[in-house]
């Protein structure tokens, strides 16, 4: 493949990836009555260790805020996340996963894990490294962008 259809095929074969992640994953937690997004949302929290603020984690997760609020107040009537006052900015609340939601996280990362593991098979770690450099300097020129 030349380098222009390369270029040509790139969002589409990166939307392509993302989709079928996303179902299969759908697929996996459905018994737990949650998404993807709902579990890629924990993930960020779980891994946000002092707790996120809206904003951040909307900025993580690439979507914008009204989006995330729908989410996240899903997520609190679940008792699976709290948002507590931000002790250096009064207007601002972090985000945090409760002991419930801890304890549910693992079961959703093992199953995660697992789907992500089936999918990647025979695929070396280091064409992994070089896929994920690519799409971070994709985000760094699209955050260019928006300037």
């Amino acid at each position: 493949m030349d380098s222009q259809t390369s270029r040509e095929q790139f969002p589409f074969a990166q939307a392509r990836v993302t989709r079928r992640w996303r179902k299969l994953l759908d697929e996996r937690l459905k018994d737990l009555g949650v998404t993807q997004a709902r579990w890629s949302t924990m993930v960020y929290l779980q891994r946000g260790g002092e707790g996120l603020t809206q904003r951040e984690l909307a900025h993580l997760k690439a979507i914008e805020n009204p989006t995330l609020v729908r989410l996240l107040d899903s997520l609190e009537e679940q008792s699976l996340i709290e948002r507590r006052p931000c002790k250096r900015d009064r207007r601002a609340r972090r985000l945090y996963l409760t002991s419930a939601g801890e304890r549910f996280m693992n079961d959703l990362n093992e199953r995660g894990n697992i789907l992500r593991e089936e999918l990647l098979k025979g695929i070396d770690d280091k064409d992994l490294a070089v896929a994920l450099d690519v799409f971070d300097r994709v985000m760094d020129n699209a955050a260019e962008l928006k300037r």
